[in-house]
């Protein structure tokens, strides 16, 4: 939808809505760091009509995260909201941040379980359209939780179920894992693929310079891994894998992007098996793209569990083969030739032979048709960005008579 278009259609909302001025959106992060959510809103933000839509994002920390410069420049506010673990703290603080800032129209969640307290808190500030949106499949830590956590977990749903006029998913699992739904109400919970920016996979370069400045050999057979160290990423599998293979052939390198409380943990399993001298521990890095098409041969991603796994849709913009386990939703698979799935059962030396067996056989589809492919898809920006654009314009014509 063009901005004219656009803008002629949410001018008939009513005098209520938006008197000549952009529609007000505040999205609820824990932080806007370098991962998989924050990097889609952060691509949403960049392409979005700022005349059209203005957002805003309230954060669970008050410490500098990755994002948040950028996010001042485009004049959107980064808004901590503290005490998350006090509801009543909590809520005092979010008031306060409604009062002191303009009227949203819209407020869109994006932590998971704990989305239902703030859906309940925004009905009561008069927010008018209020989106869960649950980007994970946790249903495994749920089975596995105590009592407490597990009436958490089904009084924060029932809150969802109560408080949203809108449910997102990733993935049908992260639909069902965070909705209740029948057959009365599953137009309510809708999915929505996050998009990525396909532009810098566009520019093929040469690749030795970032292999270099990685300490990576030219020659080198390089595993790559992207993602928060966080037991849902499955790190220490990661290593016992990378240790199989590397007995297999010595020139494997693992790259590992990304930061996290578990990689002291992980830096330790690494020199206990003698790695230290094939893992490089990149950190968050702003250039993905470049490692998915210069320095990474294989992705590996051998998650417990995920919403969707964004990740593997840039490796796969990439022309990159992935290996994933079978606890990924079956919606990442947009370039088929290119995903081979692994059960988590298997032991790491089936899964060590499995990718030395696919680095040794051509790929059946180039990088630019790959590349074509994802394009096409639902998680090209633009086209993400477009249904994201409709989910508000649609849903403000319904409950904007409720502000």
């Amino acid at each position: 939808m063009h901005y004219t278009n656009l803008k002629e259609s949410t001018s008939r909302i009513g005098q209520k809505l938006t008197k000549q001025r952009p529609i007000r959106i505040l999205h609820v992060v824990g932080g806007m760091v370098r991962a998989g959510t924050e990097t889609w809103l952060m691509h949403i933000l960049r392409n979005i009509d700022r005349d059209a839509f203005h957002m805003d994002f309230l954060v669970h920390t008050n410490e500098e995260c990755a994002y948040d410069g950028e996010i001042r420049s485009y004049n959107s506010k980064v808004i901590p909201c503290l005490n998350s673990s006090q509801p009543w703290l909590y809520a005092r603080n979010f008031q306060a941040i409604l009062n002191d800032n303009e009227p949203y129209d819209i407020i869109h969640s994006h932590v998971h379980h704990f989305s239902g307290f703030v859906l309940w808190l925004a009905k009561r500030a008069g927010i008018p359209v209020r989106i869960a949106h649950s980007h994970l499949d946790s249903s495994i830590v749920e089975s596995n939780s105590g009592l407490k956590r597990r009436l958490y977990f089904i009084l924060t749903k029932a809150l969802i179920a109560q408080y949203a006029t809108l449910g997102l998913a990733a993935s049908n699992k992260a639909r069902k894992d965070l909705f209740y739904q029948t057959q009365a109400n599953e137009q309510r919970w809708q999915l929505l693929s996050c998009g990525v920016n396909l532009d810098s996979f566009k520019n093929k370069i040469d690749g030795s310079d970032i292999r270099a400045e990685l300490g990576i050999p030219s020659d080198a057979f390089v595993i790559g891994h992207v993602g928060r160290f966080h037991p849902q990423k499955n790190h220490q599998f990661i290593i016992d894998i990378a240790a199989e293979v590397a007995k297999r052939e010595p020139k494997m390198r693992l790259l590992l992007v990304g930061e996290g409380d578990l990689v002291s943990e992980v830096q330790q399993q690494v020199t206990l098996k003698g790695l230290s001298k094939k893992v490089i521990f990149a950190g968050s890095r702003s250039d993905v793209s470049l490692l998915m098409m210069e320095a990474i041969d294989m992705f590996l991603f051998p998650s417990l569990y995920e919403g969707l796994g964004l990740v593997l849709i840039e490796a796969q913009a990439a022309g990159v083969r992935c290996i994933l386990s079978d606890a990924v939703p079956p919606e990442a698979d947009v370039v088929k030739q290119l995903m081979q799935r692994m059960s988590l059962s298997q032991p790491a030396d089936d899964w060590a032979e499995l990718i030395l067996a696919l680095r040794d056989k051509i790929a059946k589809i180039s990088s630019t048709e790959a590349l074509e492919c994802v394009e096409r898809s639902p998680f090209n920006i633009i086209n993400s960005l477009e249904s994201l654009k409709n989910i508000y314009v649609e849903n403000l014509k319904i409950y904007a008579n409720k502000i």
